[in-house]
């Protein structure tokens, strides 16, 4: 109660809480806190007890755990507000429970990422802000979908459906190849559909090969990317899709060449799968949305083939219905760590539809499903971590009733800790056409001997850099941009990337901004030694203003040191105490960059490690399937050396190592296949001084730098609409490409071979921003992630963030254009500010040197071009000759007397005058 509002001689009445924020949102800027209760002045507060927990209700998809408050202070004010998508704020209801807690109530009215600030006294709280999504998945996928089939976590359990609806007789037979061996399980779902799982125990290129009736299904063998880095979520899809038969005979060919879309009555169209089934006849797999006929067209090279388009008619029972899936189970709302945590799902009187679920919160819980075989399933999670998870469960792409769940899950934690830092970054100035640019990197332990740099412009000249070391181990490539626009800055060592090339570097104004402009690389960010600095390297300037935050965590605390380079890049270096598996986060204003956070291993101490010391490296001319060695010197250390080779695709070779005396070893290997290699040497389980070795095998033609990604489909979009763009790999050699489309929705999506490149299509469901990632053998294209903002309406219920991947193993192709050799720059100029003058641009005189000058210094980049025709032939002789700054002096010498013509270009335009009429 404030003093001005007690009558005179009265005892001020304790304030209720909704009253107090009510005046608090008005005049919180009059607002004091005092640390005792003074009766001599009136006091508006709130006491709280030692331990309260804010609990929010409505909000979905939540990445935080609870707030606890533990305070002997009177709190006297709190604010609570939501940042929208939008930019603008709204302000969610607080609430006195009073129980000692309070509630904030949110009901979100867009979709995409909202940050919710908590402060107390002016202050964020700990943990402030926090932030959720108001999303929606949609699933999609047929025939075999789910993201085992792309990539996963190793250690942890990769999922995929398998659907054979429709597919008649045959046999269903798996089978997974990789780095190391993987157990497979099945669940068969009784439905046409089964449920499998695998569980990679090392990183690497899985191949998962799935055959029907001694064939491989479409899109079979797979090629999953296990990684050693995952999110603290996970998702599951049970059941799917509806499976048609088409007219018609196709060859295993004629799939490969084809692509097929399905359109519903209310004229949503997305991507749907072809095969070729066991008769000969097409086969497509779809997710049934709604009732009625639907249109499927069926194309090759765009153009219908025979008997396309093709009606299907859905009935009602084929679309699933969400409120008839019936859910039990105490483990929905409480849940305890390190168990199982089990519920049950009945889906038998809820028609056609794919089952999904993704539980996220303090930890990535373990997932998992078992079918009961009675049109049940057992569901189980197992969180490592205690705090509060959110179970998003949804049939046809519709939340099942009472989802999103939050359930309290109490226990004994990992002991994981976490130290986090938190910086401002600024803008750097715009760059300007014509200044010099430098863009800056830390590679220590290099010679820049080896660094080498190009710079391509936007209109597609490509020249070299020049690479200097401005202070010990820190690089400077410089460069003087002659267009505005994008420019894609290539770093090599020893010819191969370093960590974060190829770059974006945009001259003129930014773009867009954000995380996903953010880049990072160097060894800190993939190993590391207990007790001496990781390292690597943050790029922030393309992302414009911002918050960075860093954080590691893992089995100790982490020291972070951070130093500010002042040009857009900043270096980091952490220690920690204790070796074992760490995590390390970047975001930009609260939003992770991409592929982070980063799962990296630290080693124990060198010991004696690191008296070793490798000679005779080869540096170049390695072949595949040709043994090579080099030699390791032990320098008195005692002790076991072991080596291996681990290649592109992930798959791990032992080297063999052979004592040449007391001293020395060698260590021999022979790569199978071309790319860049890493090889791993230890000694006494540490790694020695140097080590991975990086080493480039064969001719490596895969160049992320020459893929270039266009089209509608990374620009606006709209929900319901298919849309698709072209990555280029012309004269990109032959590579791995890796398309992964992060957004509110599941998105239905396929990539078909074009004379260019690759087509990738897809249709979104719900609006919101989609990030689209392109990597061209693991590299990021330059623009990568690409931000496609969708508008529409939704055609699907919101739920958590949602991947779709594609990977496509492409061959090596070549542009057909009619231009042979370089290819001329898009310039960007303006003839009609170039101005010229001179008496050889009015009379000449024979024999004699006639000379004019022409001025393009406002005129922007271009070619001149000069040419004097005379009445029978074109003139002799004409010099052109550069003074600096885009001005010209051109002389020219005639043999005839009579009229002549001199015309004056800058590039394809005529300049002010042109052509100008001179007398002889």
């Amino acid at each position: 109660m404030f003093g001005w509002d007690t009558p005179e001689g009265e005892e001020p009445e304790e304030a209720t809480w909704s009253d107090f924020s009510g005046l608090y949102r008005e005049y919180f800027k009059l607002v004091t806190v005092s640390e005792y209760d003074h009766e001599e002045r009136p006091v508006c507060y709130v006491c709280v007890p030692s331990e309260a927990c804010v609990e929010v209700e409505d909000c979905v998809d939540l990445e935080f755990v609870p707030i606890t408050f533990l305070s002997c202070y009177y709190v006297h004010s709190y604010k609570a507000e939501v940042k929208m998508p939008s930019g603008n704020v709204d302000k969610p209801i607080i609430e006195d429970n009073r129980d000692g807690t309070v509630s904030i109530k949110y009901d979100p009215r867009e979709e995409g990422l909202h940050e919710l600030y908590v402060k107390y006294n002016g202050e964020h709280v700990q943990g402030s802000p926090f932030k959720f999504h108001v999303d929606s998945t949609s699933s999609g996928y047929v025939t075999a979908y789910g993201p085992g089939l792309t990539h996963g976590v190793c250690g942890e359990p990769s999922n995929f459906t398998i659907s054979t609806k429709g597919a008649g007789a045959g046999g269903l037979s798996l089978a997974v190849e990789g780095p190391s061996k993987a157990e497979i399980s099945c669940h068969d779902n009784k439905d046409g559909t089964v449920s499998v799982s695998y569980l990679p125990t090392a990183p690497g290129e899985y191949k998962i090969s799935v055959k029907f009736g001694d064939k491989h299904i479409k899109g079979s063998p797979y090629n999953a990317k296990i990684t050693g880095e995952g999110r603290k979520r996970n998702q599951i899809s049970v059941g799917s899709c509806s499976e048609v038969t088409l007219p018609g005979k196709v060859t295993d060919a004629d799939i490969r060449s084809l692509n097929a879309s399905i359109q519903a009555p209310s004229g949503l169209e997305e991507p749907c799968f072809l095969k070729r089934l066991p008769n000969g006849n097409i086969g497509i797999s779809f997710t049934p949305r709604e009732v009625g006929e639907h249109i499927v067209s069926v194309k090759r090279i765009g153009k219908h083939i025979s008997n396309s388009p093709f009606k299907i008619n859905v009935g009602e029972c084929e679309v699933g219905d969400a409120k008839k899936v019936k859910v039990t189970g105490a483990a929905l709302k409480e849940g305890k760590t390190h168990v199982d945590n089990t519920f049950t799902v009945d889906t038998r009187n809820a028609g056609y539809g794919g089952l999904s679920l993704s539980i996220e919160g303090p930890s990535k819980a373990e997932i998992q499903c078992k079918d009961n075989e009675d049109g049940t399933l057992n569901i189980s999670y197992k969180p490592t971590e205690p705090g509060y998870y959110i179970v998003n469960l949804k049939f046809a792409d519709h939340h099942v009733e009472g989802s999103p769940f939050t359930v309290k899950v109490t226990g004994e934690g990992s002991n994981r800790q976490r130290e986090k830092i938190q910086r401002q970054r600024e803008a750097v100035p715009i760059t300007e056409v014509g200044s010099e640019c430098k863009l800056t990197f830390k590679m220590p332990g290099i010679t820049s001997f080896d660094l080498a740099a190009t710079v391509t412009s936007p209109g597609g000249v490509t020249e070299d850099a020049e690479i200097n070391e401005v202070e010990d181990g820190l690089y400077a490539v410089h460069f003087v941009p002659k267009e505005l626009g994008v420019h894609t800055v290539s770093v090599k060592y020893k010819e191969m990337h370093i960590p974060g090339s190829p770059f974006q570097f945009t001259v003129g104004p930014l773009k867009d901004g954000g995380a996903h402009r953010v880049h990072a690389g160097g060894p800190g960010l993939e190993r590391g030694e207990q007790g001496q600095p990781c390292e690597f390297n943050v790029w922030t300037r393309e992302a414009g203003a911002g918050s960075l935050a860093i954080s590691v965590e893992g089995p100790s605390k982490a020291e972070i040191d951070f130093k500010d380079r002042k040009d857009g890049s900043c270096y980091v270096s952490y220690v920690v105490s204790e070796p074992g598996e760490y995590r390390v986060g970047i975001k930009f204003n609260d939003q992770h960059i991409p592929d982070s956070p980063y799962k990296l291993f630290i080693s124990p101490a060198m010991g004696d490690a690191h008296k070793l010391e490798v000679f005779q490296f080869p540096s170049s001319g390695v072949q595949a399937d040709k043994p090579t060695a080099f030699l390791v010197r032990k320098n008195g250390a005692k002790g076991e050396l072991d080596a291996k080779i681990v290649a592109p695709s992930g798959i791990e070779d032992d080297c063999f190592i052979q004592a040449i005396d007391g001293e020395t070893y060698s260590v021999r290997f022979m790569a199978r296949e071309n790319g860049i290699h890493n090889i791993h040497c230890k000694f006494n389980g540490v790694h020695i001084p140097g080590s991975p070795f990086r080493i480039k095998v064969g001719k490596e033609d895969a160049d992320p730098a020459a893929v270039h990604a266009s089209g509608n489909g990374l620009g606006e979009i709209k929900t319901g609409q298919k849309t698709d763009f072209l990555v280029d790999t012309c004269n990109a050699g032959a590579g791995t490409l890796a398309v992964t489309i992060d957004g509110p929705s599941k998105v239905s999506m396929d990539c078909t071979e074009v004379e260019e490149g690759y087509k990738v299509r897809y249709t979104p469901l719900v609006p919101g921003d989609y990030y689209i990632s392109i990597k061209y053998n693991s590299y990021h294209i330059v623009g990568s992630p690409f931000k496609v903002t969708c508008s529409g309406e939704d055609l699907a219920e919101r739920g958590a963030q949602e991947t779709s991947s594609v990977v496509v193993e492409t061959v090596q192709k070549v542009s057909k254009s009619k231009n042979v050799g370089p290819v001329l720059p898009l310039f960007k100029s303006d003839a009609s500010k170039v101005t010229s003058k001179g008496m050889g641009l009015k009379k000449a005189y024979l024999q004699k040197q006639n000379m004019f000058t022409v001025h393009a210094g406002e005129a922007g980049n271009n070619i001149l071009y000069v040419g004097v025709y005379g009445p029978k032939s074109p003139c002799e002789e004409v010099f052109i000759k550069h003074m600096g700054r885009n001005n010209y002096q051109v002389n020219y010498v005639v043999r005839e007397r009579g009229d002549y013509i001199v015309i004056v270009k800058w590039g394809d335009e005529h300049i002010p005058g042109s052509p100008f009429k001179v007398d002889v």
